[in-house]
């Protein structure tokens, strides 16, 4: 049992877990909150009615919807800054074992 407490310390599996599982646990709460409060606002500061996934461009024939990126783009940062605080306000970082 040692041994595998020591394999999963040194090898910063307990930071991957958790990192795994806070994301996939605040996924579709982030999601919600994206789609239907970030993105209304801004599709209407920007000028697209029906929000941000929909505005798009139109370059010598080709569309470019840049609002579906800056969506996706937004998620990834919030869901990122969730994982990444809550790790440190858990203070789980003492569980990995820096390698010497």
């Amino acid at each position: 049992m040692k041994n595998f407490i020591q394999f999963i310390r040194e090898q910063g599996v307990v930071g991957l877990a958790i990192g795994f599982i806070l994301g996939g646990a605040v996924s579709e709460l982030v999601k919600s909150f994206i789609n239907d409060i970030i993105n209304p606002l801004l599709g209407l500061l920007l000028g697209s009615v029906s929000g941000l996934k929909t505005a798009s461009l139109s370059v010598f024939g080709a569309t470019v919807v840049w609002g579906s990126f800056v969506n996706v783009f937004i998620n990834f940062v919030i869901i990122a800054a969730v994982v990444y605080y809550g790790f440190k306000m858990l203070g789980l970082e003492k569980l990995d074992k820096k390698k010497e």
